[in-house]
């Protein structure tokens, strides 16, 4: 009992000794208990900031070291580091957990105020309802012709007189009331945005309307940083909406109520070559609401504003309705922000086909207010020190990087006059627009020695295209991920000899070889990942013996945005420029690129698609359901613009013209033929010109790949479970012709991925350029043996892709493919077993 007693006193003690001390004690084996010393603690410390987990060997050379540690033993200090680190976890997670905490309090909060909005918002609908039944039941006073008169009153249009300044504060507190029923009242009948669910980990919640006059989007999340810094950075619309070319404040003075006027003047960019651009002469009036919310509300006012008659040729007055943001600070830190978007465009100024893009309030959601607010979630989580740095870039800079791109290739497609552009006489030929801005310094920064320096100036040749039933973030994927495809190396070069020293040289000049490797190197991305910035190298090889140890590699600076097949109303883009290996932050920028704009509604189905086999090699009319039911769920429109910037000397000037519009043409080819293959309506389902007129359907030709021998043998019943079962096989799978120099016509995904190539590029692949100098031999020795039993195995190998890998397969089986009478001899098929890259 004594010993019981004298345990049970010792662990007391030591618990409380532990609560008082839980920095300084520590357990020996013989159940003693030691107490560090203040000088030993900050020694330890000392140590844990350097390395949290030092090793053994370190531990001892501590205690050597520290002579007041020299009563320590190794375990104990051993002990103390775990303690350490296991203490500092609890303490992040804790942090962590406090901060999810407070995220997930104010967006309950923020759900509990959009429920009550909501339920507010039927009862307004049950009572308008109710009453315009009892107008339908009240019999009206008929005239003396017999008809009945019915009197609708209208509202004054919006639109106020800002000559006078008396009226402006009344003006700006009339557009308060309005933009507050909006973003939190029942002003607009507000629907969920299709796609964009509201969640812990969402960016917030997104409503689009249908009813209201012009175009309506509304958004509502929770921000990390405080009312004022949010407010600055909203204001400041270039900065984060990239369609915005310009904003000018033109009068600034307070209001009697604390509040701030302003008379602003904005420009927008057009998105295609095919419309003009917008303007909007706007009142802006900030105020802090006796609640502590911060207000920034806009509205367009009546009259010319500031702008010029040359601003009044190239551009097209737009209306803003009261719009703006509510800014709510929470409990504990941060922000709860609402956005309201409300413009009417002024869709008859264009052509009938792109009246859906101004009078669609998903692609003003997803272009101005689902990016103001992904805007000021990066930007808190870089100043929170979220974001890592890449290739030690800070994230402004590689913010700065984007819009750059993003504004020069604005720039390009909108040719506005005062920027020098031109339009050059054409050859009469209306599918491409040749611009040419003689400008001596263009985009130039601010360093003269990083200015970009041209003698002639830069010309930009640009064409826009109608699509049908192409998903755009389909094809703007392709281009990114095949650039062969569509891209000519020696253009890329020219382009990139603007950023040498040395003079100009007219392509073709100092002849290249692409290689077709194209290796993308991650340079920085949006928090959802709906752009990245990356940079592209290009390897080439010189043609001229005297310059073969010259390294002909070209560097691209790119941003990529809208691969997501599920955004609703986003457009697609891809935009590049040349840059030198070792660019600077300030590097001068030449942007090229393409945009895909969807015209109509998503299809409701909202399925995950992925290129499909019987969509690309279907010659004629296709007979499968499957296929009937893909184009009436996917019969989208779509407009394509595509702009290329060449820099020119004077005297090379009608030269680069004309390579430019040959260049665009070439790619305009290139791209038809592309949208073809990936269009997975049928419409224009032939892989270009050089495809066999004979060629059997995709369906049709699986089937008899698969019953001409037993190695493919499948229970599956129909010609599309035929297919799904060939197209995903694990074993690569090609076919090639029977002609003197055998193409291949046909390929699975897996032979696709062994060979490095697509749909489209399959028809310029040889049978040859597959196999190396063994494999080759190997098969012209088994081909006699496989046209006279119809089969024949080949051994372990190597083959080459299209990029110049290496392949390695344990086994290769050849044999004929008959077609479905086995009467006439159709093509060859080749399986390559266990294939991996070397």
């Amino acid at each position: 009992m004594a010993m019981v007693a004298q345990q049970h006193h010792r662990e007391s003690s030591s618990g409380s000794s532990m609560n008082k001390h839980q920095h300084t004690h520590h357990q020996l084996d013989t159940g003693k208990y030691v107490r560090y010393t203040a000088e030993q603690v900050e020694a330890l410390e000392r140590v844990y900031a350097e390395c949290p987990k030092p090793s053994s060997l370190r531990r001892q050379q501590l205690i050597r070291e520290c002579p007041i540690l020299a009563n320590i033993e190794p375990k104990q200090i051993k002990v103390w580091f775990q303690n350490r680190r296991c203490r500092e976890k609890q303490k992040k997670e804790s942090s962590k957990l406090q901060t999810v905490n407070r995220k997930l309090t104010a967006m309950n909060k923020l759900l509990v105020e959009e429920n009550d909005r909501l339920q507010k918002q039927i009862s307004q609908l049950v009572c308008e309802n109710g009453h315009m039944k009892q107008q339908l039941q009240t019999t009206g006073v008929p005239n003396a012709d017999g008809s009945f008169e019915f009197v609708v009153t209208t509202t004054q249009h919006s639109l106020r007189d800002a000559n006078n300044p008396a009226g402006l504060l009344s003006i700006a507190e009339e557009t308060l009331a309005e933009f507050l029923s909006k973003a939190t009242g029942t002003a607009v009948d507000w629907v969920q945005m299709p796609g964009m669910k509201p969640g812990p980990e969402s960016v917030g919640i997104f409503a689009i309307s249908y009813s209201c006059n012009g175009v309506a989007a509304r958004a509502c999340g929770l921000v990390s940083l405080e009312p004022t810094k949010i407010a600055e950075i909203l204001k400041d619309r270039s900065s984060w909406f990239r369609d915005c070319r310009s904003l000018e404040v033109f009068t600034m003075f307070p209001a009697g109520n604390g509040g701030t006027i302003e008379l602003i003047y904005t420009q927008i960019y057009a998105p295609t070559t095919l419309a003009p651009a917008r303007d909007f002469w706007t009142l802006r009036y900030t105020k802090t609401l006796d609640n502590g919310s911060l207000v920034v509300c806009e509205r367009s006012l009546s009259g010319t504003g500031p702008n010029t008659a040359a601003a009044a040729a190239q551009f097209v007055r737009a209306e803003m309705l009261p719009s703006g943001y509510l800014i709510r600070p929470c409990e504990g830190g941060g922000s709860i922000i609402h956005i309201v978007d409300h413009l009417n465009l002024e869709a008859w100024s264009v052509p009938e086909v792109l009246r859906p893009l101004y009078q669609s309030s998903k692609v003003v959601a997803q272009k101005m207010t689902i990016a103001a607010l992904r805007y000021i979630r990066q930007i808190a989580q870089e100043t929170s020190g979220e974001v890592v740095y890449c290739l030690g870039r800070q994230p402004s800079v590689l913010r700065t990087f984007s819009q750059r791109l993003s504004r020069g290739f604005n720039d390009a497609i909108n040719g506005f006059t005062n920027d020098g552009w031109s339009l050059l006489s054409c050859d009469g030929s209306e599918d491409v627009i040749v611009t040419v801005n003689s400008t001596k310094n263009f985009m130039a920064t601010g360093d003269p020695a990083h200015s970009l320096s041209i003698v002639g100036g830069v010309l930009c040749a640009k064409a826009s295209m109608l699509l049908q039933n192409v998903p755009p973030a389909v094809l703007v994927r392709f281009l990114r991920e095949h650039r062969s495809e569509w891209a000519d190396f020696n253009v890329d070069a020219y382009c990139a000899a603007a950023l040498k020293a040395s003079a100009y040289a007219f392509p073709g000049m100092r002849p290249t070889r692409f290689t077709g490797n194209q290796i993308i190197i991650p340079l920085g991305h949006t928090i959802e990942h709906e752009e990245l910035l990356e940079v592209v190298r290009l390897e080439g090889h010189s043609l001229t013996p005297g310059d073969a140890l010259i390294s002909r590699d070209i560097h691209l600076l790119q941003i990529c945005s809208g691969i997501d097949e599920d955004a609703v109303g986003a457009c697609s883009e891809l935009v590049f420029a040349p840059i030198d290996e070792m660019f600077p932050d300030d590097a001068p920028l030449l942007p090229s690129g393409f945009r895909v704009i969807p015209l109509d509604a998503k299809s409701e189905s909202g399925t995950q698609r992925t290129l499909d086999l019987t969509s690309s090699l279907d010659v004629g009319p296709s007979t499968s359901t499957g296929a009937a039911e893909t184009s009436s769920s996917c019969n989208t429109r779509s407009v394509l613009t595509m702009a290329f910037q060449f820099p020119f000397d004077s005297s090379l000037q009608d030269n680069v013209a004309t390579m430019a519009r040959q260049y665009v043409r070439s790619v305009i080819a290139s791209v038809q033929r592309v949208a073809s293959a990936i269009s997975p309506s049928g419409v224009t389902p032939n892989v270009g010109a050089r495809t066999s007129p004979g060629a059997p359907e995709a369906q049709t030709l699986s089937h008899w790949i698969c019953q001409s021998t037993e190695l493919l043998r499948t229970a599956a019943a129909g010609d599309a479970a035929v297919l799904k079962h060939l197209w995903h096989h694990p074993d690569a799978i090609l076919c090639c012709s029977l002609k003197s120099l055998p193409v291949l016509i046909f390929a699975n995904q897996a032979g696709l991925d062994m060979l490095e190539t697509t749909l489209v590029a399959l028809q310029d692949v040889t049978l040859d350029k597959i196999f190396d100098d063994s494999g080759r031999k190997v098969l012209c020795e088994e081909f006699p043996k496989l046209m006279q039993q119809g089969f024949a195995c080949l051994p372990a190998g190597m083959c080459l892709s299209t990029m110049g890998r290496h392949v390695t397969f344990d086994q290769a089986v050849a044999w004929k493919v008959f077609d479905a009478d086995e009467n006439s001899l159709h093509c060859l098929a080749f399986t390559f077993i266990n294939w991996s890259f070397v």
